[in-house]
């Protein structure tokens, strides 16, 4: 994306190839968006996650939990969410809003055979995350399937905006079946 896009198709390509990028190469930029969520007592929570697919056609987006996390308290109690992406080389922020589904237990299982051994850690510790701890490595890790989950973002609208020499932004809603629209920068 060397050029500003030029057209709102074009401009909606190219996100999707960097969304697509970032879930299969663990070097693309957009494999590490920001997870937005609001807490149970409403406050405004964001967090690094990684992005693990992308779905153009199904129109989602991807990352894993561990179950005992806040990110999945917060969604529990309410499924809106924001991912945000910044992609430095080619000045791409990408924001996508959207409900969150929570796939775990049995569902969970495909996705789980699929995450890396070495990755495994990220899933089960006690106590859970969050909870306070005497020092900085009295956990324990346990690779728990159980606790294991994705969070799978069905994206509603998507919010793109290139900062190049003329800025460019442009809008995408589920609803309109993905027909954008210019707004100014």
């Amino acid at each position: 994306m060397n050029d500003a896009p030029e057209t709102l198709d074009g401009f909606l390509d190219a996100a999707w190839q960097r969304l697509g990028r970032g879930a299969a190469d663990a070097r693309s930029p957009a494999r590490y968006p920001v997870l937005a969520t609001v807490s149970p007592d409403g406050w405004p929570e964001a967090r690094t996650v990684a992005l693990r697919a992308a779905s153009r056609q199904g129109a989602t987006l991807e990352v894993h939990s561990d179950v005992a996390a806040a990110k999945v308290a917060a969604l529990r109690a309410d499924a809106r969410a924001a991912l945000h992406v910044w992609d430095p080389r080619v000045r791409l922020q990408i924001r996508a809003q959207g409900a969150v589904e929570i796939v775990e237990g049995v569902a969970a299982g495909p996705r789980w055979a699929k995450v890396p051994e070495g990755s495994r850690a990220t899933y089960g510790k006690r106590p859970p995350a969050g909870e306070e701890i005497g020092g900085a490595l009295e956990y324990e890790v346990l690779a728990e399937r159980e606790s294991f989950c994705a969070l799978v973002l069905h994206v509603a609208t998507l919010d793109l905006l290139h900062l190049g020499e003329r800025h460019r932004r442009a809008m995408y809603d589920r609803e309109s079946g993905w027909r954008g629209r210019w707004l100014s920068p």
